[in-house]
This record gives C-alpha cells, structure tokens and sequence, in this order.
C-alpha cells in the first residue's frame, strides 16, 4: 500500500467524527477529505505544487491541526511556533525558502510584515462553523500560474519541515517525507491500540512533532476523534475533559505535573470519564510523579521517547497486561533500535553507549548540511545524541543526553540520576539538574528545584539528602529555589544553556 496520508486518511466512515473543539460543531471525515481536496486545489491553483514550502502560523487549535494535514497531503509544511518574534520568523522564512504563508485572517502577527519583506506570499484562513472548516485566500488577490507539479504527493515527497532546537548550534533542517510520517502514524497507532472508538484530548502546542504526530496524526490514522484545545491550560483542563469525554491525551511531564496538582479539586470528572491510558514524551518523567498521576486517574501511565528525526515515536512503555517498567522508555516502537559504542560498533545488551536508531520514520538526513549528516549518520545508523543502555528483556533506558552529561573535572554525572534522587525528597515538586561553569573544574553540579506548596527546605538539607545516596562529586554545590523553571517553547525543561540563563556564568 502506498504511503500517503491522503490514503491514511480514506479508512474512516464519512459520518464518524475527525475534529472535535471546545464548544464547536464537530467535523465528520467526509467533510477532512473535502478539505484537504479544496485546500490543495487553492494551493495548486496559486502556483504551488508538491515539495513547495508553506509556512504556518497559526494559533494552536482545530484548524492548525486541519490546516497541517490539508496542506501536508499535496505539499512541504513548515508548522512555526506563532511565539517567535519578527527577527525568528526572518530566519525561519528565510531559511525555509517559504513560498507562501498561512496566518489566520485577522491576525498581527510579525510573520506578516516578515513575510511582505522577504517576498513570501501571504494566504488569510478563515475559519468555518465547524472545527478545524476553514478557506483560504490570497491576500494581495493577484492571479497566479497554476502549479506544474499539483495534485497529491508520493511517499517521498517531502511533507513536512522542522528546525531542531539549536541549543548549541544553528538550527537544522529536518526533512520528514510522506513515507516518514505515515510510518511514524502507523507506529504510534499500533502502540497504542487506538480504534474508531477512541477520543484524544490534544493539549500539545502543534508547530512540534510530538502534538502533529502523537497527539493528531496516529489517531486519525487510525479514524479516531481528536478534540483540539487552544492549547494546554492547566486551569481548562478537566472542564475541557467534562465535554471531550477523552479516553486518553498525550502531554509532556511539565503538563502532567500541573495537571495532577489540580487533580483532587476534579475527582468526580476524572471518575466520570475513566481513561484507557495517558502518555508522556518529549523528556523523561520521575517514576515518583508516574505513580502518582496513575493513582490517581486509576489507568496507566505510557511513557516513551521520542525525536523530530526520527518523526516523534522511537521507543515506548507498551500497554497493559504487557510489562512497564517506571524510568526505562520501553520497547523499539517503530525503529529498529541498538546501543553503539565511540568505534561504531554495536554494544550487547547490558552495555551503556549511544542509542541509534533505523527504519521507515527516520529522516534521510538533514538539509544542505553534509558536515551533520556525516556526525549523525553511522553504517546506516542514525546517531540520536542520547546516551542508553537496554536491559536483557530489550527495554531502553536513558542515562542522559550525551551533550547534557556534566563532565566535572573528568568525573561524568547524569543530571537524570540527581533528579531523580532529589524528586525523593518530600518538599520537592520539580527539578531539573545541569552544568554550571567552573574555573578549575570546568564544570560543576547545579540544580533549580520548586518546591511542593507549603512545604520548606533549605540548600544544605537537599544537598545532605543527595549526598546520602550519590557520590560526592555528584551532590549539587548550588540549588536555586524557583518558583517555576525556565522552559522551552514545548513546555521542556531544558538543561543545555540554563546555567546562562539563570546569570550562573
């Protein structure tokens, strides 16, 4: 069967609910499959064709979600994070070589002004009475030359665009083809045995892979409902919950941890609508707050680990009666998965070494840069940057992003291992451990910790409470005590740069 998502998205009756929103008419498959055919007749119409470059910005929502797959059927998406300020859109735009841009009708974004100086033409979206309905327009109205290369795209056509966040060096481009993202759908769908009768509640910001793939693409797949929020707000959720009547969201840990804190307030809508099961990607959760989020909401907790090169989904927790194992990412779901060592070879299980990755979701490799293709791609092995290992039963653990390990003064920590020790400890609520600057050194342990409300601690306790558990090269030599940590677009705590952030220099 070809790999496309036009055909991905043909399986499901005309009359069974696609997309779903707080308070909208909902919008049947039939209506999705209309769309995306007069999306892609506008499209072709105006001069562009597959592998054609259409950025968008547009708020998180029915028809982000709608406007991305439309668009993704016939030709190359660059979702941009409608956050950015004028100087990121002219970099993106720029970098994209964007031939058109999507913003809703009445929006002030500075993508537009952007977009008039670099030349990019600008498409006003309408949105409909259903969710995620919507039409396109041209806003300077002039005719165009249809597009030669029109029509639906093939597997491997490029269907997608993301940057990678460029903590430590310029941006990449990831191109992710039709095949890529059918095959990572697919993966995620199979994982988590979604049917017709499942309903996600998608609170992911959606210029991400992990809110596009998990959160709207691999339900669709498999002709389930998704309900799409404005996105997360930890104050709507369980009101959003009482009207979606979900059986499973996605989230990152940062999100669940919000979530949970208001759970007890929202018992009777968590016992009215029982879940099947809640996911967590994007960065690793402490098996403290899978616990408790699985008390909670009485239903399993699958976490698994994913990247934008790989189109999201690499490894993951399977569903129950099968086993889980807290603070490991699973099984390979989707890739082929192995542990290679610094000569390329491939290390036994029980072995700690780089996790590498293959298969029909990967992406060939990024654009216009040969130097990092050359660093990422080994015998056909995609090099993930992650630091593993995997148990005789073939579930992965991370020990930390190779580029995260503190190395002090030769000695190497995993900011993973002190977290985990420290979320032991009663007062703390959040945490996230990293490198600081040292002059003798190099580097030295450091840790932003929120506390649980109500509760005390001071630096000297939490660093006892470590020391009694970890070597003392790894007990932090200096916890800042926040109110909430600096996090990335994604609701990611990020540990790469955050010494700078918090003035650590």
């Amino acid at each position: 069967m070809e790999a496309t998502l036009i055909r991905m998205l043909s399986t499901a009756a005309d009359s069974a609910v696609a997309i779903s929103a707080p308070g909208r008419t909902a919008l049947d498959y039939g209506s999705l499959r209309s769309l995306v055919q007069r999306t892609l007749d506008t499209l072709n119409a105006l001069g562009i064709g597959r592998n054609d470059r259409v950025a968008i910005v547009l708020a998180n929502g029915p028809e982000m979600a709608t406007c991305f797959i439309s668009a993704a059927c016939g030709v190359t998406t660059a979702p941009l994070n409608p956050a950015y300020r004028a100087d990121e859109f002219e970099f993106y735009l720029s970098d994209l070589h964007a031939k058109a841009l999507i913003v809703e009708h009445d929006s002030v974004s500075p993508a537009i002004a952007v977009a008039q100086k670099v030349g990019v033409r600008i498409l006003d979206l309408t949105p409909g009475a259903a969710a995620g309905d919507f039409t396109l327009k041209p806003r300077d109205g002039a005719a165009s030359t249809p597009a030669v290369d029109g029509g639906m795209a093939r597997p491997e056509d490029t269907s997608m665009v993301l940057h990678t966040s460029g903590t430590t060096s310029r941006p990449k481009i990831v191109p992710l083809s039709q095949r890529n993202l059918c095959t990572s759908a697919a993966n995620i769908a199979a994982t988590l045995k979604f049917s017709a009768a499942d309903r996600g509640l998608n609170i992911m910001p959606l210029f991400h892979i992990h809110g596009l793939i998990a959160g709207v693409l691999a339900p669709l797949a498999a002709g389930s409902q998704v309900y799409c929020t404005p996105g997360f707000n930890a104050l709507k959720f369980f009101g959003w919950m009482d009207e979606a009547k979900p059986t499973w969201y996605t989230a990152v840990p940062t999100m669940h941890q919000a979530i949970v804190s208001r759970a007890s307030k929202n018992a009777e809508i968590i016992k009215r609508h029982p879940l099947r099961f809640i996911r967590s990607s994007s960065s690793s959760m402490p098996p403290q707050v899978i616990r408790e989020i699985e008390e909670v909401f009485g239903a399993p907790l699958i976490e698994s680990y994913g990247m934008t090169e790989a189109t999201h989904q690499m490894a993951s927790n399977p569903l129950p009666p099968a086993v889980r194992k807290p603070g490991s990412v699973g099984l390979p779901a989707g890739p082929e998965i192995a542990i290679m060592g610094e000569d390329g070879s491939l290390l036994p299980r029980g072995s700690t070494g780089e996790i590498v990755i293959r298969g029909g979701n990967v992406t060939a490799g990024y654009e216009s840069n040969p130097k990092a293709n050359a660093e990422a791609f080994t015998h056909g092995w995609f090099r993930t940057g992650d630091q593993g290992m995997m148990d005789p039963e073939g579930y992965l653990s991370l020990t930390g992003r190779l580029k995260e390990i503190i190395n002090r003064g030769g000695e190497k920590v995993s900011p993973r291992e002190v977290d985990e020790i420290l979320m032991d400890h009663a007062a703390v609520a959040q945490v996230v451990c990293f490198g600081m600057p040292h002059p003798k050194l190099g580097e030295e342990v450091a840790a932003a910790v929120v506390l649980r409300e109500g509760q005390q601690a001071t630096e000297r306790e939490l660093q006892d409470f470590v020391a009694q558990r970890a070597a003392d090269f790894k007990v932090p030599k200096k916890i800042l005590f926040m109110e909430e940590i600096p996090k990335g677009a994604t609701g990611k705590l990020q540990r790469i740069g955050l010494a700078a952030k918090l003035g650590l220099g």
